[in-house]
């Protein structure tokens, strides 16, 4: 097919990161496979988690202290009997029942007595023999939860979608989850260009660098819940390069890093044509990476990243990521930046928005920034020392001290 003409091939920034979203909204996901509890760690559900049993499924204590009739508050310092103890996973016929004047000693998670509405913290107790001194007032239902208050059976608790971390791995422990159903993840192509490019195995020559590039995308796909496929480096020779490119599509999404710049030797959008791709930018006004390609092959999509290390990196985050996490199953999240106060100016060109490397420091509330000192795009030596980039707008060429400015994390 050819290049859709009604789209500019170099456009902005937010046009480009848009024109990927779009695209990622009507990928369909990877198969599906039943893995254990702990392997589904960072995996996308595949089908919905719901409650088995109301949450709590009693009234639950949420502090440490004694459990009293509310109204035995009225005049203090109150003293109450103490009937009994009731610990977190006492049996039902060990738990006492509470009448007026009465209290009993319960930890937190425990389940609260009948007859008691309210849990006073041990804080403001004092206990002398088989009586309890009690010395602030409280109001029926505080420090218990009741019962279904978090969850009722049945209720959806996971969706489908959901990028499991700690807490809904947590959920679905609580539910007995021992397995879950959640989608393969995709197999991501790597495919870096270059005459220059040798193995990290090999002594390179005087005039040839050791491939980074293949190694930094497949632990970014790695970060990104990705299966990096690494291919063969392509050197600068149209036909070989076009049999790595029709073997990179055989999964499902392909990446090329570099020779998609201008240069005589820069083959890929070449050869990409000549395989039949779709091109929706062929360029987008940021810097580094303005040479980024984003297309299409039949159903596969690719992307050719800008050859020089850095930009490979920023790059990938800024639109690999999303169509990335709708192959593994989840909704692209939308770029979310923080803000931090810059502490050292920056002077820049106009033009190009900006993601330049940086280390954000501080403690607590006060968050502040400062560009790592490096030179230009090819410089990972700098980048592995900065936690994240500036991100600069394309109509601001000073940035004075103390400013608030945009941070995009690593």
């Amino acid at each position: 097919m050819s290049a859709q003409p009604e789209l500019p091939a170099i456009l902005s920034f937010e046009d480009a990161r848009h024109t990927v979203e779009q695209h990622a909204a009507q990928v369909t996901p990877v198969s599906k496979e039943s893995v254990e509890l702990l392997e589904s760690y960072q995996r996308v559900l595949a089908i919905p988690v719901d409650a088995d049993r109301d949450f709590p499924p009693f009234r639950r204590a949420a502090r440490d202290g004694y459990a009293v009739l509310a109204r035995d508050l009225a005049h203090l310092p109150a003293r109450l009997e103490v009937v009994g103890e009731i610990r977190a996973g006492a049996p039902v016929d060990q738990i006492p029942n509470i009448s007026s004047g009465q209290a009993a000693a319960i930890m937190t998670g425990a389940a609260a007595p009948q007859g008691a509405d309210a849990v006073v913290m041990v804080e403001y107790t004092s206990l002398r023999g088989k009586q309890v001194t009690i010395t602030k007032g409280i109001s029926a239902g505080d420090n218990i939860v009741a019962i279904g208050s978090e969850a009722k059976r049945g209720d959806r608790l996971l969706s489908a979608g959901l990028r499991l971390d700690q807490a809904a791995i947590a959920v679905a422990a609580s539910v007995g989850q021992e397995r879950l159903l959640v989608y393969e993840r995709p197999r991501v192509a790597v495919l870096a260009t270059g005459d220059e490019i040798v193995d990290i195995g090999i002594q390179p020559g005087p005039t040839q660098i050791r491939n980074s590039n293949t190694y930094s995308l497949a632990a970014q796909i790695l970060g990104a819940g990705g299966e990096p496929v690494l291919l063969p480096t392509a050197p600068d020779e149209a036909e070989r390069l076009r049999e790595l490119i029709t073997d990179g599509l055989e999964a499902d999404l392909l990446l090329l890093a570099g020779g998609v710049s201008a240069g005589k030797y820069d083959l890929v959008e070449q050869v990409l044509t000549q395989v039949g791709a779709e091109f929706f930018f062929t360029g987008a006004q940021i810097q580094p990476g303005k040479p980024i390609v984003f297309g299409r092959v039949g159903e596969k999509y690719f992307f050719g990243l800008p050859g020089n290390p850095v930009s490979t990196m920023v790059t990938f985050e800024l639109f690999v990521h999303p169509l990335l996490d709708a192959l593994a199953g989840t909704a692209p999240q939308k770029l979310v930046l923080l803000r931090a106060r810059l502490n050292s100016e920056i002077r820049t060109k106009l033009g190009l928005k900006r993601f330049l490397p940086a280390n954000l420091s501080g403690e607590f509330e006060d968050a502040q920034v400062q560009l790592v000192r490096w030179e230009g795009s090819g410089d990972i030596v700098s980048t592995a020392r900065a936690n994240c980039y500036i991100v600069i707008p394309p109509n601001r060429d000073h940035i004075p001290v103390g400013e608030w400015v945009p941070v995009l994390m690593r």
